[in-house]
């Protein structure tokens, strides 16, 4: 046994090992005690903004569909075989031991790839240090996280080094690829650009190595073209959002361009791509207006899937948008987000999420602020409902046939935290709650917050 921390420490009755990164040192650690699994494998990273979970899922799928025996590893959970484990409450990275493990049981079930999300908190904590990535793919770089990074250019950095770590990666028995695969729309491309050698580029930019092109968006999901050199593949996926175009290329790029895989493959396994629980999920429980839950709890999120759904209902119907804003997070994301509410969704109506030990009324009335900044006026086209699912309840009550609801930020994720304590919580079940409700039929029980009376009170 060894203590091994960053501090000169002497006296201890056990050898002390003094290193210059602690967190570092316990990935590597971690690492040598699994016997090193990640160099028994290929191992493809990816990070961003959004669209993580959703693009880790499309690249494991096209393995499998190639006959690849594959694993991953998200912020959902890891998948080893026929063996699902979940990965936690909430949304990061899991610690370097847990990584190593699980990596550790891949090899032992006879995975030879593994396709892993790396969120920036990840990266930054060395988290995958020990990773020996072959691939790194990255769907965007947005605002997000700057209550921790400090400063946009801190969290591109952060995401960046999934990337800069692949010329790190020692050589591999069975060969090493070194690529990164970066969108070449957003605007992180040019900083990014500049770090690698070997990659290539996905997007809708003319410029792009591998671009969308005729895309169509339908009410039963996408259908576009993946061009490329020696490529014109034809892609029609249930996915909703013209956003998914960029996941599905992202996914393609690290397959069939990375990989060298079979484009027929990426073909099948996007065509059969089942939903990700809490990515624009639809909730249909036979009621006159349609009802959504997704995750999207970043600006750039935000945008994009209000922008998806407005398309759905068009010009008669309107926009539900309930949502919040987490505590002790990035606080300036508050007041853009609720802007770009007051803008794409007709009705806002703004609600706790995991507001940890910050005042719920403090972060509403700052977000309440954002929205009366772009135009909204309360009690017209947006409410402050604190109880989330008193929220969603006035969303549903107050919807007509032919609008659209959409509760936002919580998406798969199974509770909420109030104070330094996780209440039990499913944006899903909360939906169906109250839609039930409404429509007098048999369903869930809404789900208890601490923003309401304790039940039977």
């Amino acid at each position: 046994m060894i203590v091994v921390g960053e501090k000169p420490v002497e006296g201890l009755a056990i050898p002390y090992l003094q290193v210059a990164h602690s967190r570092e040192a316990l990935a590597h650690l971690a690492a040598a005690y699994y016997d090193l699994p990640a160099r028994r494998m290929t191992v493809i990273g990816v990070t961003g903004t959004d669209g993580k979970t959703t693009t880790v899922n499309l690249i494991y799928r096209i393995m499998l569909a190639a006959g690849i025996r594959a694993g991953m590893i998200s912020t959902v959970n890891a998948v080893i075989g026929e063996t699902v484990l979940d990965t936690g409450f909430h949304v990061t990275t899991p610690e370097a031991p847990d990584v190593q493990n699980y990596l550790a049981q891949m090899v032992e079930a006879g995975i030879t790839h593994v396709v892993l999300e790396a969120t920036s908190h990840g990266l930054a904590q060395k988290r995958v240090a020990a990773c020996e990535f072959d691939l790194g793919v990255v769907t965007n770089i947005t605002h997000e996280h700057l209550d921790y990074h400090g400063t946009y250019e801190a969290y591109r950095e952060a995401k960046a080094r999934l990337i800069t770590s692949l010329a790190d990666t020692p050589d591999k028995p069975q060969g090493n690829y070194r690529l990164a695969v970066l969108n070449r729309d957003d605007s992180s491309f040019e900083y990014l650009t500049q770090l690698v050698q070997e990659q290539i580029s996905y997007g809708v930019h003319p410029h792009a190595d591998l671009r969308g092109v005729e895309i169509e968006e339908r009410a039963n999901g996408l259908h576009f073209v993946a061009a490329g050199e020696n490529l014109r593949l034809a892609i029609s996926s249930s996915l909703l959002g013209a956003y998914n175009v960029s996941n599905c290329l992202a996914a393609i790029g690290a397959t069939v361009f990375g990989l060298g895989l079979d484009p027929r493959a990426a073909q099948a396994a996007i065509a059969g791509f089942p939903a990700i629980p809490g990515r624009m999920e639809r909730i249909d429980l036979g009621q006159e207006f349609l009802a959504f839950v997704d995750f999207a709890h970043t600006p750039n999120a935000l945008k994009v899937a209000l922008s998806a759904v407005r398309k759905m209902v068009g010009v008669k119907g309107r926009v539900i948008a309930v949502f919040g804003s987490a505590g002790l997070r990035d606080r300036a994301k508050r007041r853009i987000m609720t802007g770009i509410s007051a803008e794409l969704a007709d009705v806002t109506i703004l609600t706790a999420e995991d507001p940890r030990t910050e005042s719920l009324d403090d972060i509403l009335s700052e977000m309440a602020a954002g929205a009366v900044e772009r135009g909204g006026v309360e009690g017209r086209t947006f409410w402050r409902v604190p109880d989330r699912g008193e929220a969603i309840r006035h969303a549903v009550r107050i919807a007509k046939a032919g609008d659209l609801v959409i509760a936002l930020g919580k998406g798969h994720e199974q509770s909420m935290c109030f104070g330094e304590t996780e209440h039990a919580w499913d944006d899903r079940i909360a939906m169906r709650a109250a839609l039930s409700e409404l429509l007098a039929i048999p369903g869930p029980r809404m789900p208890y917050l601490p923003t309401l009376p304790p039940p039977g009170r």
